[in-house]
């Protein structure tokens, strides 16, 4: 919007002195051609600035009337909306604000109408990966489905947008399992329709871009950054009109069954539709307009989130300090882990790093250049190397490429099978059969859960400050994609378990050499870890399902 009023008011003030010209020519003629002592300069530059002011005038009329057009179309577009957003910000949008909304709405959903009636049948079925679990589909889009009519259960909705919302969403599952309630993963993109289709479209931009700012840098990764962090109340329209279009993949939901969303969208998608009980877990550390929820309980991982958004205007009885949102088997094996890294450490064995790769598949550049940065030290058998590609083929040749520049022998592992059994082999206190793995999968389930797998068994995790950077294991934060993850890395930093942003390959390296020369940095970061445990800074996700199931059933 800040942008949008720049431009406007330059092209305004152009076409005033434009008009200024055109009409009293006397006024600007001194001051302007002053300088000139030439008559014959003077004519020739005449005409062109006359026709230049006026092409700008003429585009700062149709622009304005551009402008209050779309502006006049905003109160039609949020008739109807379940919910009053400016209300809940307490701020009454501007003409260009008004104007943003309707322009950016359809941008994002061109010509698809919002059917706030219609209702899709849903199935469930057993996941293949994860014990107990149920996972959600469109009835008749997958073999082995049941009609899908949750009784007593816990439903957790997301979407498929990177990694971190799906990781966030299996962590809840994780706990809300424990209560012996059948839990549901619901991801808007497995049901299969056009407003499935709205939001992968969207997707696609995001991970574009993110690629691109991270590869390009410069200029460009300062104007991604920028976009991904300055979320204002605008960003809020934006996003919940875009959720009163995607109604009918919750419509048939019971309205009193617990919702527990890590993605924005699925949150007010619930709100829209009117359920009593919708628990939103915000991401990052950085508050933004866009990452909340309004209606819903909105629980955050830290206490700078916390403060920030009741500053910004949050209902304090719907705002909740949770924790960090960490899966169930790696809160409950904490000591047991840390206690395993501090033994390694101690006794000089090789550095366990694993390093792995965001949704996006962005990161390429920086990431490959600090693996083979790091080949002296597996070379002399100092480090050993955990590249989990993921399901990203170009990331899987592009590590392919780092293993061959270090020169070092490799295995490659590409079953979620696999991974546990090399996960379980570490845990014995062997070592991996070569000092490089590379996990690399086909599938989009074994990509985000290995990293959860394997971070147990690992002295390191090095990685972007997302989601990762508030894991229970100690953190080398390495160069964003985005400006808001940079407020993550000052959590990790500050709880002692993770490291400031560490933006250049040459930084990350100056802490691999720490953590060679003695056992100190790494005792003290699962020292933290530990008492942070004890502190229940990890137990985000417990919390959020024990405050589903009192607000749904009376219990925690």
């Amino acid at each position: 919007a800040r942008l949008t009023m720049s431009l406007f008011k330059a092209v305004v003030g152009g076409a005033v002195a434009a008009a200024v010209y055109f009409y009293a020519p006397g006024v600007l003629e001194h001051e302007l051609f002053s300088c000139f002592q030439s008559e014959a300069v003077v004519k020739a530059v005449k005409p062109i600035a006359v026709a230049v002011g006026s092409a700008v005038g003429v585009a700062a009329v149709v622009l304005g009337l551009a402008v209050l057009a779309l502006s006049a179309c905003y109160g039609m577009l949020i008739t109807g909306n379940s919910f009053d957003i400016d209300a809940y910000t307490g701020q009454h949008p501007t003409v260009m604000q008004k104007a943003q909304v309707v322009l950016l709405h359809y941008l994002n959903v061109g010509s698809h109408r919002a059917d706030k009636t219609s209702m899709l049948t849903l199935e469930d079925a057993p996941s293949p990966f994860v014990p107990n679990l149920r996972v959600t589909s469109r009835a008749g889009t997958r073999d082995g489905g049941s009609p899908f009519a949750p009784s007593n259960a816990i439903v957790v909705a997301t979407i498929r947008m990177g990694f971190g919302h799906h990781r966030i969403a299996y962590a809840a599952t994780s706990w809300a399992l424990a209560t012996n309630r059948s839990t549901y993963f619901h991801d808007l993109l497995n049901i299969d329709s056009a407003e499935a289709t709205l939001i992968k479209e969207m997707d696609k931009l995001y991970s574009k871009g993110s690629r691109m700012a991270t590869e390009l840098g410069g200029p460009v990764e300062k104007l991604w950054g920028a976009l991904t962090k300055n979320g204002d109340e605008n960003s809020l329209r934006i996003f919940y009109q875009m959720a009163e279009h995607l109604r009918p993949l919750m419509q048939s939901i019971p309205r009193t069954t617990p919702i527990i969303t890590s993605h924005c969208f699925a949150g007010m998608l619930a709100i829209s539709l009117g359920f009593k009980h919708v628990i939103n877990l915000v991401i990052d550390n950085h508050a933004q307009w866009f990452i909340v929820v309004p209606g819903a309980y909105n629980l955050v991982q830290g206490p700078s989130n916390y403060h920030n958004l009741l500053r910004m205007g949050v209902p304090a009885d719907k705002l909740v300090l949770a924790g960090h949102w960490i899966p169930k088997d790696l809160v409950d094996n904490i000591e047991f882990d840390c206690e395993l890294r501090k033994a390694r450490a101690r006794q000089r064995q090789p550095l366990r790093i694993l390093i792995p790769v965001g949704g996006a598949g962005a990161q390429k550049t920086f990431v490959t250049n600090f693996v083979k940065a790091l080949k002296p030290h597996v070379n002399a058998g100092k480090v050993q190397l955990l590249l989990n590609a993921a399901d990203h083929d170009h990331m899987r040749v592009a590590f392919l490429e780092a293993i061959k520049a270090i020169g070092a022998e490799y295995t490659v592992v590409d079953t979620m099978e696999g991974v546990h059994a090399f996960a379980d082999r570490l845990r014995t206190g062997a070592s991996p059969p070569a000092d490089i793995t590379l996990f690399t999968f086909k599938d989009y389930f074994p990509a985000v859960a290995t990293t959860d797998v394997l971070t147990r068994v690992s002295d390191v995790l090095a990685c972007k400050p997302s989601e990762l950077a508030f894991y229970p294991v100690p953190k080398l934060m390495i160069r964003r994609v985005g400006d808001h993850e940079a407020y993550s890395a000052y959590r990790a930093s500050e709880l002692g378990d993770g490291t400031l942003e560490l933006r250049e390959v040459p930084d990350a390296m100056a802490y691999i050499e720490k953590m060679e020369q003695g056992p100190d940095l790494l005792l003290t970061m699962n020292k933290c870890i530990i008492s942070n445990k004890k502190s229940g800074f990890y137990d985000g996700c417990k919390n959020a399902v024990a405050l589903a199931t009192e607000l749904a059933y009376g219990t925690k």
